[in-house]
């Protein structure tokens, strides 16, 4: 892997290639893709340009992430092309995956800070996430994301509560009848599940999580696309 101006300045005989060719590519630093009509010209393609690289440029070909597909078995930079008849940008499955394993570090049940820190961190992180997979439109992965995250934070909230009887008051506080109240502290269910109930959602809703800080993921989204 070189730096992105180093292999711009290395590619640019690679663009100018391309485009005398009259193929219709995308590149960024030594991450290109070609866009073809079928798996016989991809691979004839693939092969003419290697021998371009390796014997003009006497660049080396990392032969192992080299590859013909279909656009969307394959990921540029996080992003996917969807549909065929008419093309259109998504989010790779594995850039949404990446996002939750961040997101899981951040609200880590054991982590023992305040709930404040972690809506600070989580709002960092999901504010550049959308700033760059906006483009994509595709408002239900972000909408998805969202009704998960802040299931996350009601679980971080449940557990800081720490003892039956403080979680119990807190459920009281938001309005929960004592029996469900206790019997949720009690012997309600695990963090994970106690946290997608209807007591928590209550006790936390949205327009709370809101005042304390968090950015809706879909709501960020759709005023990026407006505006």
């Amino acid at each position: 892997m070189v730096s992105p101006v180093l292999a711009n300045i290395l590619l640019d005989e690679l663009d100018k290639e391309l485009e005398r060719r009259s193929h219709a590519f995308c590149r960024y630093a030594d991450d290109v893709q070609i866009y073809v009509r079928s798996q016989r010209a991809g691979e004839r393609v693939l092969a003419s340009i290697t021998r371009f690289l390796e014997r003009t440029l006497r660049l080396q070909v990392n032969y192992a992430k080299s590859a013909v597909a279909r656009s969307g078995e394959r990921t540029f930079l996080g992003y996917r092309i969807r549909g065929r008849a008419q093309a259109r940008l998504g989010i790779a499955p594995e850039s949404v995956k990446r996002a939750k394993d961040t997101i899981r570090r951040i609200t880590r049940r054991t982590r023992g800070v305040s709930l404040d820190r972690v809506l600070s961190e989580v709002r960092t992180f999901t504010d550049g996430w959308v700033g760059y997979f906006w483009v994509a439109r595709t408002p239900s992965v972000f909408q998805a994301l969202d009704e998960w995250v802040r299931r996350r934070l009601r679980c971080y909230q449940w557990k800081q509560g720490k003892t039956p009887r403080r979680r119990a008051r807190e459920l009281r506080k938001a309005g929960a009848g004592p029996w469900l109240a206790w019997g949720m502290a009690y012997d309600g269910p695990g963090l994970w599940r106690a946290a997608g109930s209807p007591a928590l959602t209550r006790a936390l809703p949205n327009a709370k999580l809101t005042h304390l800080g968090f950015h809706s993921l879909h709501d960020r989204d759709q005023a990026l696309a407006a505006g």
